[in-house]
């Protein structure tokens, strides 16, 4: 046998070694990516939770499950005024907050936390009346903040979630 012929088999019979090694190694099991018990959310700076982008229910209902403390009930119920007040909204999070808009028309409304308030934005909020309070850099945009200690006004923001959705080109200003 040649020299040449002898380092082949050699590098042959190694890589034979290699390759049953590997089979009678035990594997390590797996890593679980979900715990049994159900993780805690990030909350990013500001205590807004870190929930993936999605489309639908499911992910705004786990952003709402993820507000901290007294902002998970605030967020159930703009989320009950909403659904009751525009049927069939089309809902996301998108940059870890919740989107309500209808199909075809794009977003009305979006919601963010923030350590001392929730805040809501009408994308639209110059159409409504009365206006709601805060101002925006944007034009059409206004804002409401709700703090813990707020008595929140229900029956305003029910008012003004359903002439929020109209597009400004198929709608007169919305007024109270």
């Amino acid at each position: 046998m040649s020299q040449r012929s002898n380092k082949i088999g050699i590098a042959k019979k190694a890589a034979a070694n290699r390759v049953a090694a590997k089979a009678v190694r035990p594997r390590k099991a797996a890593r679980k990516s979900q715990s049994r018990k159900a993780a805690k959310p990030t909350l990013l700076a500001g205590g807004n939770p870190k929930i993936a982008k999605g489309d639908g229910d499911a992910p705004v209902q786990a952003y709402i499950a993820a507000m901290p403390g007294w902002k998970s009930d605030v967020g159930r119920r703009l989320d009950a005024h909403i659904v009751r007040s525009v049927p069939g909204v089309h809902k996301a999070v998108k940059w870890n907050s919740p989107f309500y808009g209808i199909e075809g028309q794009g977003w009305f409304l979006g919601t963010h936390c923030f350590t001392n308030c929730v805040k809501v934005a009408f994308f639209r909020g110059t159409s409504l009346r009365p206006l709601p309070p805060g101002e925006s850099k944007q034009k059409e945009v206004r804002y409401l903040d709700i703090h813990q200690d707020d008595q929140f006004d229900e029956a305003q923001f029910a008012a003004w979630v359903e002439p929020a959705t109209c597009p400004a080109s198929k709608c007169e200003r919305a007024t109270n």
